[in-house]
């Protein structure tokens, strides 16, 4: 960080990531901020070119926080930087400190952001199903497509996380330091997304448990065996990764007076593992892909709706998926990798 003049930005930590890469292409086509990558990693050299700083660094980091607080004037901050699912799994305190102690850093900083250049900082958050925990196939089968209320208790650490810095978000927004003489009212407008399992033709899966979906076609295109984790009669919602991208920046833009939650479900469609097994198979000839499922992540998965009802996403913003399951896979995926493999 060599320029210390502050200057109107958005703030994207984990901006190496599946979505971070979507975001930061579409923010720069917009051109109307400059634009601060964030991540533990040094950001993609595709990305620098779009970016006023690209930051190496972590989200727990006190003192890298303060500097950015002090030469950045940021109007908007997306929080894609999290331990996923899986990885969460098997290191949960770690997982909690990235993914809630991380969000508490980031969710001060829009306040004293706001607090100084006395603008309102929205906060964009990507939440997920995991967030959901239903307790048997029976009752997943029944549920139908789950609103935003119903079946809160998730069994996994991630999705733990990410239901309180849901919660989190709300109270930073509406009720941060309420008994405090000097309390800062519309400081932060938090925003958040639920998002179901997101399928990327360009960036390789990096440790969600719903996976499987992109892993299975990744691994056809390099004529690779692929062991499937889950039963071929599992069925969670999809969305293809330039829709994630296009709901997030239309929740953003969306007027404040017209939304009537802070967090909201979206989806596009939802394929069984084995309807997107014949999809590979069809499309690359050498495709082997078999089903082992591991009855540990089955679980997790069998705990997430097989839909989710965005009615409130599609009436309070205008949400509609562009890509359902025939231009998802047909449009975006299938040309996309093999194009990414030259098969």
């Amino acid at each position: 960080m060599t320029d210390h003049i502050r200057k109107p930005a958005i703030l994207i930590t984990g901006a190496n990531g599946e979505m971070g890469h979507g975001l930061i292409t579409r923010l720069a086509e917009e051109d109307q901020y400059h634009l601060i990558a964030l991540d533990v990693r040094p950001i993609d050299e595709e990305l620098q070119r779009y970016c006023s700083a690209c930051i190496v660094g972590d989200i727990l980091e006190q003192h890298l926080l303060e500097r950015v607080q002090s030469e950045y004037e940021i109007h908007c901050v997306y929080h894609l930087a999290a331990l996923l699912s899986t990885r969460a799994e098997f290191t949960p305190e770690a997982a909690h400190r990235v993914n809630v102690e991380g969000t508490i850093n980031l969710l001060k900083l829009a306040i004293e952001q706001s607090r100084w250049h006395g603008e309102t900082v929205k906060f964009m958050f990507p939440s997920s199903i995991a967030i959901y925990g239903l307790p048997d196939l029976a009752m997943k089968r029944q549920a139908g497509k789950v609103q935003e209320t119903d079946w809160n208790y998730p069994i996994t650490m991630y999705g733990c996380n990410k239901l309180y810095c849901e919660h989190l978000g709300r109270y930073y927004a509406a009720h941060y330091r309420q008994l405090a003489a000097d309390r800062l009212t519309g400081g932060l407008d938090f925003r958040s997304i639920r998002f179901p399992g997101l399928i990327s033709a360009i960036t390789l899966p990096s440790g969600g448990t719903s996976d499987y979906a992109p892993e299975m076609l990744h691994a056809a295109a390099q004529n690779k065996s692929y062991a499937c984790f889950v039963r071929e009669d599992v069925r969670i919602p999809f969305m293809a990764m330039p829709d994630a991208i296009h709901a997030l920046l239309k929740l953003q833009n969306a007027q404040a007076e017209k939304l009537t939650s802070t967090v909201y479900n979206v989806t596009s469609f939802s394929p069984s593992a084995g309807e997107i097994r014949a999809r590979a198979v069809k499309e690359f000839k050498n495709a082997d892909i078999t089903f082992k499922p591991d009855d540990k992540r089955q679980a997790i998965v069998d705990s997430w709706p097989a839909e989710v009802d965005d009615s409130q996403a599609r009436a309070d913003w205008g949400w509609a998926p562009e890509y359902d399951e025939e231009r998802a896979f047909g449009e975006y995926l299938i040309p996309g990798i093999k194009q990414r493999y030259r098969t």
